[in-house]
């Protein structure tokens, strides 16, 4: 008798403790962190994403604006995150795949600190010149620029963003 008392001693625990740890997904708040600046195209496609999640789960979604270091700041910060679906990361190629190629330590391990979970958006890159300069296409701006060595300017995201590598010389080609 004493022993199945005990089995349903166990049971009940067992029922109650699981009735307890079953939450609804969000009960709290979500944080949803953006490695650049506002205005840019992660933290608009961000932004979006985030409006997408409210509507469906009725819960809030806090866009944090975590910039610097070519988007290596914030995306570290996500890494580090508690990994409780809590946190979630507007994803960019400079952090999560040319930076690992550029430095030797990181604060996080793209592959193993962080799980992909969808594509937001696809994002194409176009070139850009004052109405002033006197060109129609890149040919002529590649040789514009090369009869002005050292005098032609150009603004990226961060050292090793897509938008500098994009755009800076490589040696050898023409």
């Amino acid at each position: 008798m004493k022993r199945a008392a005990r089995f349903l001693l166990a049971l009940c625990a067992l029922a109650v403790s699981a009735h307890g740890q079953a939450q609804a997904y969000p009960a709290k708040p979500i944080r949803f962190i953006v490695p650049f600046p506002p205005g840019g195209p992660t933290d608009t496609h961000s932004r979006w994403a985030a409006q997408q999640l409210y509507v469906a789960f009725g819960q809030a979604v806090v866009v944090e604006n975590r910039a610097g270091a070519a988007g290596i700041i914030g995306t570290e910060a996500a890494a580090k995150a508690a990994p409780d679906g809590y946190t979630l990361l507007g994803g960019n190629p400079g952090p999560l795949t040319i930076a690992p190629g550029l430095r030797k330590q990181l604060g996080y391990d793209p592959v193993k600190d962080l799980a992909p979970i969808t594509l937001i958006a696809r994002n194409a890159s176009a070139w850009c010149v004052h109405p002033s300069v006197p060109v129609k296409n890149l040919k002529e701006f590649v040789a514009f620029a090369k009869a002005r060595p050292g005098r032609i300017n150009y603004a990226t995201p961060g050292v090793g963003t897509v938008g500098h590598l994009a755009i800076e010389p490589t040696p050898g080609v023409a």
